[in-house]
């Protein structure tokens, strides 16, 4: 990485500004007057973004459910992976939904609604481009222009978004004035630097800072429900993150024969995978999980430093993440020699008839209210009838599928389905009655993904089955006649699984 000059330090320089010692900084009058000449600064061309003709309406359900109160949504700043460089920007998930603002877009904005008539004024305050005279566009690696790239001018910005624009430097009063008079709403945590600002101000007017949290926590569950049924630019933006992640797995199972040979196979695998995601897509929606045998049995093994044996189960869950920011997130559970043995078949099996159970109760939504959990209770009826037959569960599988039971989640800990969209696990801040508790509507977007996991130490077990993982997830539309698996292009039985690892092709 290329360094950013500085000055010789004196001994009192604070520690911050020290960053900047690595090597000689150009401040001369005249390197200033040079640098700031013969740039061509014309303003730069925009059109607006594909979300832009969506936003609109997401914005108006904002302001209806919180009329004549101002509300606070920052996009984030940028954080620090370590001393001097910060991890690659992504902006807050509801910064991102009423915006419209894709890939690394835009740190430090804030997007305010200001109370107006019946309805809101939403302006969008970011850092706009900087002029060549500037001393952001040649020293400031953050941020300048030589440095980073161009940002958007006001105008710009505005056209692509179709939201009025300021520059951020007036962001500050613009969020505190009045605020004796007004009440304030903030999504907080996305940016430590505006929760600051607005807690000092609330302080400043002694505002009762307990119904003040509440409010900041119903503007974040509203923002997080709002997402709960997606528009029709969000599912196109999910199809694309799914075929982008087709085309990561298509990779994953071509590298296999270089895993087998690697020290680190399982990172072979990963690499494979996030070549595809970043090259196609804006990256990873997550960090992926390459589980090879046993690792297989850790649900969130992201580690992927293990090796990949023939004869293991290797357990991919992975989504590309599109330029938009919508992810996939899609697993496979695949024979690294080609072939399940006959242990691996059976587990295999009995995940896919969950899953299969799984689909059918949502599919059922057009002839009956269905409840989200009961996805979940479909798979699990599946797992425990199927545990019981292998002979390791200690009652029948009625008896753990009673509330007072539950043996059989030792092999299941986790749930089988959540949403899915701008994050991974999205909708998270949704109140219980609209997630677990909610019936099924066209426009929901989750997974389905039951598994088995027999860790190798799990002396309950029969030693056959110790140390292999099986999950199976795909991506789930709700529609108007039933659901649409989003990921049906990916093999998924385990003939169609073997014929995809050996090499043949398959009409899925």
């Amino acid at each position: 990485m290329t360094e950013q000059n500085s000055d010789t330090p004196d001994s009192t320089q604070d520690l911050a500004d020290r960053v900047n010692n690595r090597s000689h900084r150009p401040n001369s009058t005249a390197f200033r007057d040079f640098v700031a000449s013969g740039w061509d600064r014309t303003p730069l061309n925009a059109e607006a973004l594909a979300a832009a003709g969506f936003t609109p309406a997401r914005r108006e359900a904002v302001s209806a459910a919180f009329p004549g109160e101002r509300l606070v949504v920052p996009a984030g700043g940028l954080k620090v992976r370590s001393n001097d460089t910060d991890y690659r920007f992504r902006a807050h998930s509801a910064f991102i939904h009423l915006t419209g603002l894709e890939a690394d877009s835009e740190p430090d904005a804030v997007l305010v609604f200001e109370p107006e008539g019946d309805g809101h004024d939403v302006t969008l305050y970011f850092r706009p481009r900087a002029g060549a005279d500037t001393e952001e566009f040649f020293s400031d690696s953050r941020y300048g222009e030589y440095w980073v790239g161009p940002r958007a001018d006001l105008e710009a910005m505005s056209t692509m978004t179709g939201i009025a624009t300021e520059s951020s430097a007036t962001v500050d009063d613009a969020i505190t004035k009045d605020l004796g008079a007004i009440s304030v709403r903030l999504v907080r945590q996305a940016d430590t630097r505006i929760d600051g600002v607005i807690d000092l101000a609330r302080t400043q007017v002694q505002a009762d800072l307990e119904t003040s949290e509440a409010g900041d926590a119903e503007l974040a569950q509203l923002l997080s429900e709002l997402r709960l049924i997606k528009d029709d630019h969000e599912i196109e933006q999910l199809r694309e993150a799914v075929a982008i992640t087709r085309a990561g797995f298509d990779n994953v199972v071509a590298s296999l024969p270089k895993a087998l040979g690697h020290r680190r196979g399982e990172r072979v695998v990963e690499t494979a995978f996030e070549t595809a995601a970043r090259s196609d897509g804006n990256g990873v929606g997550y960090d992926t999980i390459a589980a090879s045998g046993n690792n297989a049995c850790t649900l969130h093994w992201i580690r992927n430093d293990g090796q990949v044996r023939d004869g293991d189960l290797i357990l991919v869950d992975a989504g590309a993440e599109a330029d938009s920011l919508y992810t996939a997130d899609i697993t496979r559970t695949l024979p690294v020699s080609g072939t399940f043995t006959e242990v691996q078949a059976k587990i295999y099996d009995a995940v896919l008839e969950a899953s299969d159970a799984a689909f059918a109760v949502a599919a059922d939504h057009v002839n009956r209210p269905v409840k989200f959990r009961e996805v979940h209770e479909a798979a699990m009826e599946v797992i425990a009838k199927r545990l019981e037959e292998f002979g390791v569960l200690p009652v029948s599988a009625a008896e753990s599928l009673s509330p007072e039971g539950q043996q059989h989640r030792r092999w299941m800990v986790h749930g089988t389905s959540h949403h899915l969209g701008l994050d991974v696990h999205d909708c998270a801040q949704a109140r219980a009655e609209m997630y677990l508790d909610a019936t099924l509507e066209p426009g929901m977007v989750f997974t389905i993904e039951p598994g088995l996991y027999f860790k190798s130490d799990d002396l309950l077990l029969p030693e056959e089955f110790r140390g292999n993982g099986v999950r199976i997830e795909d991506d789930v539309l709700v529609t108007s006649d039933g659901v649409e698996n989003l990921s049906a292009d990916f093999p998924r039985t385990r003939a169609e699984i073997e014929a995809w690892v050996q090499g043949r092709a398959q009409d899925n």
